[in-house]
Formats: structure tokens, C-alpha cells, sequence
């Protein structure tokens, strides 16, 4: 199962990006034997400045066709990283080919295209940059394929 990172904004070089290449690298290198990968990464930015519904628009073209669509938001599901783990392994088992994860912007995403969501994953109650939650969303992909793995990254 093919993953997407669909994001607003550009990450320059600098410790987020060393930090999310690292973990992406180690999520394709872990998920490879596990049908898990690779990761694509798909950055988009509204230049014009129209706001979440154009954010959405670019979004939208980023997604590709058919695949579980995962919005961060602060109102998602809030999961231990084994069922994150559970919830890869079953996207992956029913034969989804690809899923995307998208994170918004600095005002979070469209709420139309929220509701479109297959699935909304929290990272706790209290909203972060959206370049911090990218490290974070690549380190529990890694820690996800570690588990499925059962690599001993994942302590209990």
C-alpha cells in the first residue's frame, strides 16, 4: 500500500526536514517486506493566499484516486500508536492501494474537505505546527511499520 504525505506548505532544509527524511527513509526500508510503501511526499501551496477552501482545491488534486483519505485534526481519533499500527495493517489487508494523509495549514483544513474523510487522526488536544506534525506523522509511520515488524523500536 502506497503512501501519501498531501501537505500544505514547502519545508525548507533544516531539522524538520532532516528529522521527516530520516523517518521516511526508515519507514521504506521497514514497510518494504511488510506491503507498506514507499512514501510520496506531495507539497502544495496557495499563493494567492484564497484561504482553506483554495488549500483544498490543491489538495484535492493531490489525492490520488480511490485512496483512504486521512485528515490531522485536532477533533480526529486519538490512538495509541499500536492501533495506528492495527489501522495501517487493515487499510493494507483489505486491499486499499493507497492512502493519504493530509495536513493543513495554518488554518487547518477545509471543513468540507474534512468531511470527506475516511479517516481523522489526532495528535492530542493541542494543535501544532503544521511542519511539527509532519515529523510527528513520519516518526508513528515508522514506529507503525516497526510494530507490524516487531521490531523492538516500539516499547511498551
Amino acid at each position: 500500500m502506497r503512501v501519501h504525505l498531501c501537505v500544505v506548505g514547502r519545508l525548507r532544509a533544516g531539522p524538520e526536514r532532516a528529522l521527516i527524511d530520516e523517518y521516511l527513509k526508515r519507514f521504506d526500508r521497514t514497510g518494504r517486506a511488510l506491503g507498506l510503501g514507499p512514501v510520496s511526499v506531495v507539497e502544495v501551496e496557495d499563493k494567492k493566499g484564497a484561504g482553506m477552501g483554495a488549500e483544498a482545491a490543491l489538495l484535492r488534486r493531490a489525492l490520488p484516486q480511490g485512496a483512504v483519505l486521512a485528515c490531522l485534526d485536532e477533533r480526529g481519533a486519538l490512538i495509541t500508536s499500536p492501533n495506528f499500527a492495527a489501522q495501517l495493517g487493515q487499510w493494507r489487508d483489505a486491499g486499499r492501494g493507497d492512502v493519504a494523509f493530509v495536513i493543513g495549514g495554518a488554518d487547518g483544513i477545509d471543513p468540507a474537505l474534512r468531511a470527506e474523510a475516511d479517516f481523522l487522526l489526532s495528535f492530542g488536544k493541542m494543535v501544532w505546527p503544521h511542519m511539527l506534525a509532519r515529523v510527528m506523522l513520519a516518526e508513528q509511520l515508522y514506529r507503525a511499520a516497526a510494530i507490524l515488524a516487531g521490531s523492538p523500536y516500539h516499547r511498551v
